[in-house]
């Protein structure tokens, strides 16, 4: 007989959508795109095969504007052309109830020329990131800001059309919504930056117009999340202290949902480590129930899902976990959790519809996905790098 899990109670947002279970999947670049950011039929595969189970489905970050995109293999929702796509991947990924909420972004400094196929990056402003090879950026100027934050809109809309439940704000993982927040890649004096109100501004801007979107073009039960990365190391950088009162904010713009982002669901503080309490447990507390919490890092287990939930999180996130095992969440429904697979073989890639692209991609970032049958090293996962439960 089954386990009576708590997480595989249904959950129903304040719009009145309900969620039949409160697992994710969380998004995951599978790097399979079509070269131009059209969506593949390798993608359209893979995520047949592992949608379903879960109650929200987010698929791989997408770029909002040429200029945004992150890496190869990326795919795109910057223009109407990517719709048919984006209507199949969709109506793929909404199965047994399953709902499909699409991430996007602009990736800002955290790309190159080489991938911008000769364009500078761009950013709050012209500063690096602290990361090998990495390009200086071009500032941005005010009218291509509203630019960007207009291709937020649009991106939204085209969501909508496509069919998709939701859409996620991907304000993290050191992206150009987490870096207008950062006093080190935003060292602006205008409007866009400088105080803590002045470089919440572009992701709250953005809110805004993509609530514009759902109101126009969508309806009440169109879902939107935020993702957030609570810290950073750099120096300058993000700190608690300002991620807590942005959050106090954030909790109170129409959005439905916060996603934080860290590698470790219980992570303590990275820069203040006479601080044991979980962050999750702060940001707990400071949106004091006026949203619904998603925690994702190194969930692998039912007892690892229960624990965030019996914690008064209201989602727990599945990231490597779900590409190893597709089926997770109907084995534990069904009472075979000792069927569920923690390992990865080579010999199981293609069934799993990982082709050699998804499986490069995850070497590179030194994925930690239990991998059998190859000599390739197997480093802990890397999760500020993006990629698997990070994008």
């Amino acid at each position: 007989m089954a386990t009576q899990y708590n997480f595989l109670k249904p959950y129903t947002f304040k719009n009145g959508v309900t969620v039949k279970n409160r697992i994710v999947i969380p998004p995951m670049t599978e790097a399979a795109a079509l070269e131009n950011g059209a969506i593949s039929q390798d993608e359209l595969r893979y995520f047949d095969i592992h949608t379903g189970g879960v109650g929200m489905f987010i698929a791989p970050v997408m770029n909002v504007s040429d200029d945004g995109k992150g890496f190869e293999g990326e795919p795109s929702v910057a223009d109407d052309k990517f719709m048919p796509g984006l209507k199949k991947l969709a109506n793929t990924m909404k199965q047994n109830g399953t709902k499909a909420i699409l991430q996007i972004f602009h990736a800002g400094r955290m790309s190159n020329s080489k991938i911008l196929r000769g364009v500078q990056p761009v950013s709050a402003s012209a500063v690096a990131a602290l990361r090998p090879n990495a390009e200086t950026p071009r500032e941005l100027t005010n009218d291509e800001i509203e630019q960007i934050i207009e291709d937020f809109g649009q991106a939204t809309r085209r969501a909508i059309q496509a069919g998709f439940d939701g859409i996620e704000l991907h304000g993290a993982n050191t992206y150009l919504m987490q870096q207008f927040f950062s006093p080190h890649s935003n060292r602006r004096t205008d409007k866009w930056g400088g105080s803590l109100e002045n470089r919440m501004r572009f992701g709250l801007e953005i809110i805004k117009r993509v609530h514009q979107a759902v109101e126009e073009y969508g309806d009440d039960k169109f879902i939107v999340g935020y993702r957030i990365s609570p810290e950073e190391i750099e120096e300058p950088g993000i700190r608690l202290d300002d991620t807590l009162k942005f959050i106090d904010v954030l909790a109170d713009q129409p959005i439905d949902y916060l996603h934080v982002s860290m590698g470790y669901a219980w992570r303590a503080s990275l820069n203040d480590k006479s601080d044991t309490e979980p962050i999750v447990l702060k940001i707990k507390e400071t949106v004091n129930g006026r949203l619904p919490l998603i925690s994702v890092g190194s969930i692998e287990t039912p007892a690892d899902s229960e624990k965030v939930i019996d914690a008064g999180i209201d989602f727990a996130a599945i990231g490597r976990e779900s590409i190893r095992d597709p089926k997770w969440v109907q084995k534990v429904e069904l009472g075979q959790e000792d069927s569920i697979n923690y390992q990865l073989s080579l010999t199981e890639l293609d069934e799993l519809g990982i082709n050699s692209a998804f499986l490069d991609f995850l070497y590179a970032l030194n994925a930690d996905l239990h991998l059998v049958g190859s000599d390739r090293p197997k480093d802990d996962f890397v999760h500020n790098m993006g990629g698997v439960e990070g994008n």
